[in-house]
């Protein structure tokens, strides 16, 4: 497995609260985590800064080859609770992290399955012959597509495209989406933050995934939607075969 992520600024912002991690685990199978903060001051970076330590450290720590899919899932659930737990305490305990967290998409690409794990509107993709989508944005804009209220296109640029759902660290528990899909050697899988989705077309994002060297689409990626606006932090992580 090849794997390569990548991390911006964007053009307006002052602080990066976007935080990644990608790693080769002990059986060639690639690891990502893709998170990105949100609250006052420091508190969005710090909040998605420790949701990719302390996922990362569960999953290396905790993973073992010959763990089955149920296992794979219930091992990136059990990272995320802990995460969410770390994050929930220290926004307890000091006034000036209060109302911090963080969104979190992770991916275990072991063989011939991806196995994805996502809170809030960041994303999982995976782009063969056409780019799907694999996990569900838990904001308020998907609520109103889900509903016919909004159509896709519409919610992009709706006013409350960032408003989101479900985060890491708000609440004492947490609840994820969990996704288990077959994954070929022709197959890549892309993880991003909105700065990334709300500025770059998908049929865009298609193209340069599948025009670009492996190791230049994050870069490339990132270009695209700072030409777009880069109004928001942007992270990019791919794996692929």
């Amino acid at each position: 497995m090849r794997i390569f992520a990548k991390t911006d600024i964007g053009k307006l912002r002052t602080v990066n609260q976007d935080a990644y991690a990608a790693k080769i685990l002990s059986d060639g199978a690639a690891f990502a985590v893709v998170c990105d903060g949100m609250g006052g001051a420091n508190a969005g970076d710090i909040a998605s800064k420790t949701a990719v330590e302390i996922i990362s450290q569960y999953v290396v720590s905790s993973y073992v080859p010959t763990m089955d899919a149920d296992d794979i899932l219930k091992l990136v659930e059990n990272a995320i609770t802990s995460a969410n737990i770390e994050i929930y305490d220290m926004s307890k305990k000091d006034e000036r992290l209060s109302g911090m967290g963080t969104t979190a998409v992770v991916a275990i690409v072991k063989q011939n399955q991806a196995y994805i794990c996502n809170i809030g509107d960041s994303r999982a993709y995976i782009i063969g012959d056409s780019l799907k989508q694999i996990t569900r944005d838990h904001s308020v804009v998907q609520n109103l597509v889900e509903s016919g209220k909004l159509s896709p296109e519409e919610a992009r640029v709706h006013p409350k495209k960032n408003v989101i759902t479900r985060a890491l660290g708000v609440e004492d528990n947490v609840l994820t989406d969990v996704y288990s899909i077959d994954f070929s050697d022709k197959d890549i899988i892309l993880l991003c933050t909105d700065g990334l989705s709300n500025y770059v077309e998908s049929k865009k994002i298609f193209e340069t995934v599948k025009n670009s060297a492996l190791d230049k689409i994050t870069e490339l990626l990132i270009c695209e939607a700072n030409n777009g606006g880069g109004r928001d932090n942007i992270t990019a992580a791919v794996i692929s075969d």
